[in-house]
Order: C-alpha cells, then sequence, then structure tokens
C-alpha cells in the first residue's frame, strides 16, 4: 500500500493507490497457498482431509482440530521434512490498464511439527514487482504449543499458546479475514481487514492463549505490539505502511463449533481493541473493532460440498487529534469515525476437484469530506467471481501430497469513493473513471509441492 496517514492528513486520491489496492486483493484472493503439502506428507493424510476443496482454502472440522492441535498430529513412520513450495504464474488483464503475464509469486513453507506439543506455520513469499524484480517477505507465522489430554470439569479441553503476526489468521474456523483470504479494499478498513490502509497483517507480533472445551466451545485472549520500522523494512515490507505504534492491545475470539460429521456449523464473535500512534509520536487513537461470523459446511459424503460464510466487522474510532476543516475555516472536523466491513461467501465444490465460489465484500465508514476526498464518502463494494480446478490431492488421485490449482476469477467494482461513477472527481470536460473501470480478470495456475 502506499503511504497513508488518513488520520492526520487528507489523503491524496489517485489511481496509483487504487491499482494498490486491487494488486492487493487479488493477490489475497487469488495467490496464497492453503492445502500445504508438508502437512500432509507428516500426517499420511490427503491435502483433501483437512481442506473441503483439495486444494483449499476452507478447513474441515479435521483440518481445524489440526490446526488447534499445533500442527503436531503425525502418521507415527518417523520424521517428516516440515518444508513445502508453491509457484504462481498468473495472467492479469484490467479493464483499464496493460495486461500482464507472469511469474508472481513463489512461496516457501517451513510448517509441521517440532516436537510432540510444538509446530507451526512460516510463509516466506517472493511476489512479483514489475520488471523482473521480486520482493522477498516474511509472510504469516503462527507457532503452537499445545497442552494435551486436560479434563476440565469432567470434559476433554484443550489448553494452547499461539504466537502470530496476523490477528484472525491462527483463528482455526478461518472465516476473519486474515484466515479466509477474502478481505474488501479501499480507502478505509476495520483493523482486521488485510485490504485496508496500514493495516496490521505481517507487521506486528503477539501472542494469545486459547481453549477447546468439549470439542465445542472455542475462546481465546492476546494481545500484539506492532514491529519497529526498520524490523518491518528489513522483513520485506515498505514502511510507509507501517500501522504505527500499538499500545494496550487485546485481542479476544468466542465461537460455538457443531461437527455433525456430514455437516458444520460455527458461530463466533471477535474483539480487538488498541490505542494507536499513527504516525508514531502522534495523538493517540482509541480504535475497538467488534465483530461476528456465521459458517456452514454440508459435506456428505465429499461428492457435493456447499460452503457458506458471512464476517461482519465494527470499528469504532476516536482520534487523538482532530483536522482542520479547510470547508469552514476556524472549524475542525469530528474527532469521531466509524468503519465497518462486510464479507459474504458462497462455494460449491464436486468431488473436491471443482469449484465455483460467489463472494461480496464491501467496506464502509462514517462520512468525512477532509479524510476521504474527493468527495468524503469511503465506501467501496467488490463482488468476486472464481472458477477453479485442483485434480489432485485425494486418496484415490495420482499425486496425494501435493497439488495443482487452475483458477479464473472476475474482479467486478460496484462502488468506489461511495459512488459507480466519477469515483475520482474528475473535473468538468474531463472524462472520469468509473467504478466498472477498475474492474479485472484474472487466470492463475499454481503448484504446490
Amino acid at each position: 500500500m502506499p503511504p497513508l496517514s488518513f488520520r492526520r492528513r487528507p489523503r491524496a486520491t489517485g489511481h496509483a493507490g487504487w491499482w494498490a489496492a486491487l494488486a492487493l486483493v487479488l493477490s489475497l484472493v487469488s495467490h496464497t497457498a492453503h492445502a500445504i503439502p508438508a502437512y500432509a506428507r507428516q500426517t499420511g493424510s490427503s491435502c483433501a482431509d483437512c481442506h473441503a476443496g483439495a486444494y483449499g482454502p476452507a478447513l474441515t472440522p479435521y483440518g481445524m482440530r489440526f490446526k488447534m492441535n499445533g500442527y503436531t498430529d503425525t502418521d507415527g513412520q518417523g520424521t517428516k521434512i516440515p518444508v513445502a513450495a508453491q509457484l504462481t504464474e498468473s495472467y492479469v488483464n484490467p479493464t483499464t490498464g496493460p495486461s500482464d503475464t507472469t511469474l508472481s509469486q513463489g512461496d516457501l513453507y517451513l510448517a509441521g511439527r517440532l516436537t510432540e506439543n510444538v509446530g507451526g506455520y512460516v510463509k516466506v513469499e517472493a511476489d512479483h514487482t514489475g520488471h523482473d524484480t521480486y520482493n522477498t517477505r516474511l509472510s504469516n507465522i503462527d507457532i503452537r504449543y499445545v497442552a494435551k489430554e486436560l479434563k476440565i470439569g469432567g470434559k476433554d479441553t484443550l489448553v494452547g499458546v499461539t504466537v502470530n503476526n496476523s490477528p484472525g489468521f491462527q483463528d482455526p474456523i478461518g472465516a476473519l479475514p486474515n484466515a479466509s483470504f477474502l478481505a474488501p479494499g479501499g480507502v478505509t478498513g476495520t483493523l482486521l481487514n488485510p485490504g485496508a490502509p496500514n493495516t496490521l497483517t505481517n507487521r506486528v507480533i503477539g501472542a494469545s492463549v486459547y481453549a477447546l472445551y468439549d470439542k465445542n466451545w472455542y475462546a481465546e485472549a492476546g494481545t500484539y505490539r506492532s514491529l519497529q520500522r526498520n524490523t518491518q523494512d528489513d522483513l520485506g515490507y515498505n514502511v510507509g505502511g507501517d500501522p504505527g505504534k500499538l499500545s494496550g492491545t487485546g485481542y479476544f475470539r468466542f465461537a460455538y463449533m457443531k461437527d455433525m460429521r456430514s455437516q458444520f456449523f460455527s458461530a463466533g464473535v471477535v474483539a480487538l481493541t488498541t490505542k494507536r500512534e499513527l504516525p508514531r509520536g502522534a495523538s493517540k487513537d482509541n480504535i475497538n473493532d467488534f465483530g461476528y461470523d456465521l459458517t456452514y459446511q454440508y459435506l456428505g459424503n465429499r461428492e457435493h460440498i456447499v460452503q457458506a460464510s458471512y464476517v461482519n466487522i465494527y470499528e469504532r474510532r476516536k482520534y487523538g487529534e482532530p483536522l482542520a476543516n479547510p470547508l469552514v475555516p476556524g472549524t475542525l472536523t469530528s474527532d469521531r469515525g466509524s468503519a465497518r466491513d462486510q464479507v459474504g461467501s458462497v462455494t460449491y465444490t464436486f468431488k473436491q476437484t471443482y469449484s465455483i465460489q460467489v463472494s461480496q465484500l464491501k467496506s464502509t465508514g462514517s462520512g468525512n469530506d477532509v479524510r476521504y476526498p474527493p468527495f468524503g464518502n469511503p465506501d467501496s463494494t467488490i463482488n468476486l467471481f472464481t472458477l477453479a480446478w485442483a485434480p489432485f490431492g485425494k486418496d484415490d488421485s495420482w499425486i496425494t501430497k501435493g497439488n495443482l490449482k487452475l483458477a479464473a476469477t472476475w474482479f467486478r467494482v460496484t462502488r468506489f469513493n461511495g459512488r459507480g461513477s466519477n469515483v475520482f472527481g474528475a473535473p468538468p470536460g474531463v472524462r472520469g473513471i468509473d467504478a466498472s473501470d477498475l474492474n479485472a480478470f484474472t487466470l492463475s495456475a499454481s503448484i504446490a509441492f
């Protein structure tokens, strides 16, 4: 993302900023690995045992338990090397702007069991940045310690600790934006949204304690702190996207999960609260996120699988320093604000091989002429339509511990900067950019091994 500090000065809205957001959302949706072959080799299971589709991303109840167990389950057939990789070739064809075909991403995964009680997930990715150059960065990490076979009140209880760098990524249900890789893009967004300006994703470090009680009740509580700017730079991140300095940060999660063998249902709530200095050294903004999520899976005999999810996250802001309002000299803008991210998605998968996904990603916020020029409205709505084919990774496949995925995605923007037409505010007599001009079509081929 370009340098943003929308709490201190008006953001210069331009095409370059939008294309950066577009590239980010496309990357989140299309190019992120989900089924890690190292886990399949460790457990002796196929990729499709943990994932509703053989390449992911959604986890089955078995996959959720594997994650909560600290990635430590094994087939007992000796030590496996906890390494996997993915390569992605992409063709991107935006409605406006040049098309591009490139090896868009290479990923290395250090993922699996370290000891009986310790396991993890570490992703290092190299992203194509243009002109035959790549930027290597540390992506998601999730290192876990799990105390197994506990009894509390006569009920089976799993207790563990996770250290991670993306709030929500560690969640076993996988519905929150950092875990589902579905996130709205735009000029505002909640702290839990990886597509938001100055996102916390991959730029913080934190730890939390979690527990699963009686196989149904999940709870988690922890805290985060932002990485130093020089550390972000060393890890491959532009310091212009610094999330600022965090203090008093708390992360809370509570969910009910019900595994009915052929079906699965969950309902959860999440909260993230912090005080943030953006830029560092500025007055502190009080930010509080509150959200809820619902998921449903029909697994049947794995021939026909239907998945549905809905996430709604509301963010309340109290800015430490209101901005001067140039439209009314001598006055200040409101020191209060809000944002809301909503993601709804439905996926149908046939024989864990062919899938179609329809998603709507919506980001809205309280209006402010100074913080969100040119119209004072940060609202955006994006629709995603994806067709995918993943021929391997199943018990009866030629290859069970790796996979290939071919995907076609139509990225459709219906609203940006609160409008459907002339979204960047071109002056009279100049053709403006409509929301539909920001649409894009992508084809991608990914191989995991």
